[in-house]
């Protein structure tokens, strides 16, 4: 597939070398311009572009940016072709997105974002976190290979995104429509808890939407009391731990 990566931030990175080593034609940028994109994102043939230029002429465009800056980007989205396939992998974090009223009273996540951006999108790989995926991916038919979820409304959506999950590693299930997204977010079962495709469907059926946000602000806490301004360096395994201990 012709695919721009908006994004290129600890998953966008990770995405772009992924998804050009297995062949598909890369275009990768950020908010800074291309010059400023390190060349390991480029090391498997992503080639660093403009925004405007990473979302022309593609398949699949993939927003790995957090959700508060996606209003900054929505101008470029909502002009797409319709039938071209838009992938989400943010997450609703207020203590960094800041407030959002209607996600705060119970819209989910993924429809926020389909309703900002003025078109259907499909959410895929924001339920792991960045090291795993970096490290983690495995070829398909392996022992306990991790399953990701994946959320959309249109069927062309949804397969597009599913090969693309395939592609990277990780094992893609077809967790139903963005109005069910509440299942994948942060503070659920699955939410950045390594399972394979045996036990996915089990963690979402357990979610309890009432819990989530006291979940995932928990979380929050116990990972910047541990690790400060980086989070984002934790250890895999001791981020999957804490999140199966408290979400499950």
């Amino acid at each position: 597939m012709k695919i721009g990566i908006l994004g290129t931030g600890n998953i966008g990175r990770t995405l772009a070398r992924k998804l050009g080593a297995a062949g598909h034609d890369v275009k990768a940028a950020n908010s800074r311009g291309p010059e400023t994109i390190d060349a390991g994102v480029l090391a498997f043939g992503a080639r660093a572009v403009p925004a405007a230029k990473a979302v022309a002429d593609v398949d699949v465009v993939i927003l790995s940016m957090p959700l508060v800056r996606l209003a900054d980007v929505a101008p470029l989205i909502s002009n797409l072709p319709a039938e071209t396939t838009v992938i989400d992998t943010s997450n609703y974090y207020p203590g960094r997105d800041g407030t959002i009223d209607a996600i705060e009273a119970g819209e989910v996540e993924s429809v926020w974002v389909s309703r900002l951006l003025g078109r259907p999108i499909a959410k895929a790989w924001n339920c792991i976190g960045a090291s795993s995926f970096e490290k983690k991916g495995q070829p398909a038919g392996s022992p306990g290979r991790i399953a990701l979820p994946v959320a959309a409304d249109r069927d062309d959506d949804r397969k597009a995104a599913m090969a693309l999950v395939e592609a990277t590693g990780f094992t893609a299930f077809d967790a139903g429509p963005l109005s069910d997204f509440w299942r994948q977010q942060p503070g659920a079962p699955c939410y950045c808890t390594d399972l394979d495709r045996d036990e996915l469907p089990a963690a979402l059926a357990a979610a309890e939407r009432q819990r989530l946000p006291k979940r995932r602000d928990l979380t929050t806490a116990v990972m910047t009391e541990r690790f400060g301004n980086h989070v984002a360096n934790a250890d895999s395994d001791y981020r999957v731990r804490l999140a199966r201990t408290l979400y499950m």
